[in-house]
């Protein structure tokens, strides 16, 4: 029996230019992905890896094909059971951080969780606060952090909620090389004690061969770059 994660099938995604002309930027996308697994998926600038994250998050739509996650066939979803699909099973770090400026680190961290209606939603931000390093920087708002550090009150955020898959674009792409390496320890980290299934988007080498397997975007289609499973 399949512990897949997430399963995807003939993805394909076109776009229609100014000029009336189809733009194909995913063809054929094939991919199955185990629970507990680390995939790094690499490729080029403009070569359409974070359009195929937000079509493996349900935050796009497909031309074709289908996207499967923990078993259900999210083309089959309403707008609110993608909703609530996402709150319960997905975690999500972005390379520009995206924290709410009003709030401070721990209100940040602790969102997702109040949102579910998790009454323990502030301890355990603080705990995870604390796990990344920032305990003494709760009350900070995100102005007062620095780049790295707000990273780290994001990559709390994303796990707050015990996501069962963790996707990741490019989590130390505005960071300089010594805090990005700070930061991808904390997140392997973490996915580790969290026996989180982990999506990471990059095209840092070194970040990728930290996953157990790596994929190559190329041509709008995955080819396998490496496997050290």
């Amino acid at each position: 029996m399949s512990n897949a994660v997430i399963e995807v099938r003939q993805l394909a995604k076109s776009v229609v230019s100014a000029d009336g002309t189809a733009l194909e930027i995913l063809s054929g996308v094939e991919l199955k992905v185990e629970a507990g697994q680390t995939l790094a998926i690499m490729g080029a600038s403009g070569s359409g890896k974070s359009t195929l994250l937000g079509l493996l998050a349900g935050l796009d739509q497909p031309s074709k094909g289908s996207v499967s996650l923990s078993g259900k066939d999210m083309a089959k979803l309403s707008e609110d059971e993608l909703a609530a699909l996402r709150a319960s099973e997905l975690g999500f770090v972005f390379q520009q951080f995206l924290l709410i400026p009003s709030l401070t680190a721990l209100e940040n961290v602790m969102m997702p969780a109040e949102l579910k209606g998790d009454r323990d939603a502030r301890p355990r931000a603080s705990e995870l606060l604390e796990r990344v390093g920032l305990g003494k920087r709760l009350g900070h708002f995100p102005a007062q952090l620095s780049g790295g550090e707000q990273q780290r009150v994001a990559i709390a955020r994303a796990f707050i909620t015990n996501p069962a898959l963790l996707f990741a674009d490019e989590p130390t792409g505005n960071l300089d090389t010594h805090t990005g390496e700070h930061v991808a320890d904390l997140l392997f980290a973490l996915n580790r004690d969290f026996g989180t299934t982990l999506i990471l988007v990059t095209h840092d080498p070194v970040l990728a061969r930290r996953c157990q397997r790596v994929l190559s975007l190329k041509d709008g289609r995955l080819e396998v770059q490496d496997d050290a499973a």
